[in-house]
């Protein structure tokens, strides 16, 4: 997994400057629930509208944990009400599969090839403990544009906006 591997996932014909809204859910989905939310994303996408006018949109759930939307912004702006109708839908998906995804105080780590959330509390312990690295790829689910998801959407743990908070063990030399 890598930013190639993301790239070829998201809309090749969509503005860099694409806003994104990432929704990390508490819980994986299964396949079949994956298949579910892809079809209301779909749905949803295809009648988002601004000011009665469509938005050229994308939405879909990535890595079986994050519910991802995307607006190009070239040609209709998204609006305070077409953001509140993105909200609606993804608090929708909420209810149906009871989960949170607004919870800001977990990170996902990719593990063994696999998205695997911490509390943020336990970041450290897990660093400590060796069950993530310095160098584990974190989802930073902070990026805001489409050029943004493609560079720093996964990044390395000691790159990433939690390192400063964190400390890393330096290797000693025996």
């Amino acid at each position: 997994m890598n930013q190639n591997t993301i790239a070829s996932i998201i809309p090749q014909d969509f503005d860099d400057s694409s806003r994104v809204w990432i929704y990390q859910s508490t819980r994986p989905f299964n396949e079949q629930q994956e298949l579910e939310i892809n079809e209301q994303l779909l749905h949803f996408i295809s009648q988002w509208n601004a000011h009665g006018a469509p938005v050229k949109g994308w939405g879909k759930l990535l890595f079986g944990r994050f519910v991802v939307l995307m607006a190009d912004e070239t040609q209709e702006k998204v609006s305070g009400c077409s953001t509140d109708s993105s909200v609606r839908v993804i608090k929708s998906i909420e209810r149906q599969y009871e989960c949170n995804l607004f919870d800001r105080l977990s990170i996902t780590f990719l593990v063994k090839g696999k998205a695997e959330v911490l509390p943020m509390n336990q970041v450290q312990y897990a660093l400590d403990k060796g069950y993530i690295q310095q160098d584990t790829l974190l989802f930073n689910n902070l990026v805001s544009s489409k050029k943004e998801m493609l560079e720093q959407w996964l990044q390395p743990l000691q790159d990433s906006w939690l390192a400063p908070r964190l400390q890393f063990s330096t290797p000693t030399n025996s």
